[in-house]
């Protein structure tokens, strides 16, 4: 069953990264390993593992597992070749914030590894000198899988928080509407929209769940769906463009979702669908709440129109979960997999530091300011 596993691990004798190809689901319950960079950057690509925090995760294990494997007769060839495997990985998806973070942190502990035993910077022409021999390499392995597996056990328990600091916005009772999936499959455990909703499940607090389908991957009729099913939760399963019908019904209390990058005044990416959301829970009064590591909090970029928003394969909308080609040939395709919901669409973002609410350019700093891994 999908709750005995989660949903990416290390696999320490073999050094290699084992995950749920998230592809196979839910006919099959498929594991994958790797130890090869090309596999790492297709199994996020292809969305084999995806999910911000998830792919944050899996590019931390990736990168130790890279770095054990990497050849070279000096330092400095190790982190010419471990900067670019970083780099390869980092091209992989533009948007999700978190695949920056964790390579950015990988990158930074490799650097005060150097700074610390030679008094050099990544790439200073004086690692040449030093011989990358048995010992150093270990030395190097071990610092490296350190703080891999801090990022691993900090997304859990980030995870874990979240749901504590969300639980406090149901009502026993609620009828949640969440899109995409934000759930477990998202992260290494617990998710983060979803976080809550397990915490209210195991607190009896007879809660039920509307999932959209969300087009055109149906990660929410694939995964959502699935994996609420699987722990026990009430849940139903509805058409992206029955939104406002079930709303219109008075048949939804609040509308729960996760996010891949929020800029500093609150403006949203999220999968695409996410911005109609909100627009019609505005307009119905329903409260519309984000929930957000904040490793996925990009203080650096002021507002949604400068966050890069990714761009799909035009066969995802045209044949992809069909048996023949159900467009014309030739159509012209548009396929972004991500779009901005304004901050003054947003009742408040739910983070493993608290609830930030009100003036965001604010609230949302004042929460950064207590992750430790910033």
């Amino acid at each position: 069953m999908l709750s005995d596993y989660s949903t990416l691990w290390l696999d320490e004798e073999l050094r290699e990264v084992k995950y749920i190809d998230q592809t196979a689901l839910p006919g099959e319950l498929r594991i994958k390993s790797t130890q090869n960079l090309d596999e790492m950057f297709g199994a996020i690509i292809n969305l084999e593992v995806r999910g911000a925090p998830a792919i944050g995760v899996f590019s931390a294990l990736s990168m130790y597992v890279l770095a054990v494997r990497i050849g070279g007769n000096n330092l400095h060839d190790f982190v010419k070749e471990y900067i670019r495997c970083s780099d390869y990985l980092q091209s992989a998806r533009p948007t999700a914030v978190n695949l920056f973070w964790a390579l950015n942190i990988m990158k930074k502990e490799l650097e005060r590894f150097t700074l610390h035993r030679f008094g050099a910077y990544l790439l200073d022409s004086r690692l040449e000198e030093i011989e990358l021999d048995d010992e150093l390499r270990g030395y190097i392995g071990n610092v490296l899988h350190r703080k891999a597996m801090e990022i691993y056990d900090h997304d859990i328990e980030v995870c874990r928080r979240i749901g504590e600091n969300g639980l406090k916005i149901i009502k026993g009772g609620d009828r949640i509407l969440t899109h995409c999936n934000a759930g477990s499959l998202c992260a290494v455990r617990y998710g983060t929209a979803t976080a809550p909703i397990y915490l209210a499940n195991e607190n009896n607090m007879n809660i039920s769940v509307y999932c959209s389908e969300t087009r055109p991957l149906l990660q929410g009729a694939r995964l959502t769906a699935y994996e609420l099913r699987e722990n026990g939760i009430k849940t139903t399963l509805l058409c992206d463009n029955m939104i406002s019908s079930i709303m219109a019904e008075g048949r939804i209390d609040k509308v729960i979702v996760g996010c891949d990058r929020v800029a500093a005044n609150g403006d949203t990416a999220n999968k695409i669908g996410t911005s109609s959301l909100a627009i019609v829970a505005k307009y119905y009064n329903i409260p519309f709440y984000v929930c957000a590591p904040t490793s996925s909090i990009d203080l650096n970029i002021r507002c949604g129109d400068k966050i890069l928003i990714e761009k799909r394969k035009e066969y995802e909308v045209t044949e992809m979960w069909y048996k023949e080609r159900m467009a014309p040939k030739d159509i012209d395709v548009y396929n972004p997999a991500f779009d901005i919901t304004s901050h003054e669409l947003i009742t408040a973002f739910i983070t493993e530091n608290g609830i930030a609410e009100g003036d965001f350019t604010q609230s949302l700093r004042v929460l950064v300011g207590g992750n430790e891994n910033e």
